[in-house]
């Protein structure tokens, strides 16, 4: 089970969606690789509750934009160090991250890394 996970929100331009999936296909595999358990992404589907703030106004989407919300599963803090410093120097992200034309925007990306609370499964 794991014991760790990095969380993020971010937005793709809709019209871009499609590069954007083949992007996050091939990073998702490069993640496991280097010791990621799972990595998983969903696209923002019913983002309103009223007295709540919504992640459409955390990453100032607009209309043309999808809300994607993801998690990478690790078995612990260490693992995710490891694993992420492999990710960063392995030669294709950059590839993958030069050659997509996604529309991505890590400056409009909340991320986090965060440790299990409660786990029921």
């Amino acid at each position: 089970m794991a014991q760790y996970v990095d969380g993020f929100v971010l937005v793709v331009p809709r019209n871009r969606l499609d590069d954007y999936r083949r992007l996050v296909e091939a990073a998702a595999e490069i993640w496991k690789e280097h010791g990621a358990l799972d990595y998983r992404e969903y696209l923002g589907d019913d983002l309103m509750l009223e007295g709540t703030r919504s992640f459409t106004d955390v990453v100032d989407a607009d209309d043309g934009e999808v809300i994607v919300f993801g998690w990478v599963e690790f078995e612990s803090r260490d693992a995710r160090d490891l694993a992420n410093r492999k990710v960063a120097a392995d030669p294709r992200m950059a590839e993958l991250v030069r050659s997509s034309d996604s529309g991505f925007d890590a400056g409009r990306m909340a991320y986090g890394g965060f440790q299990l609370l409660v786990g029921c499964s």
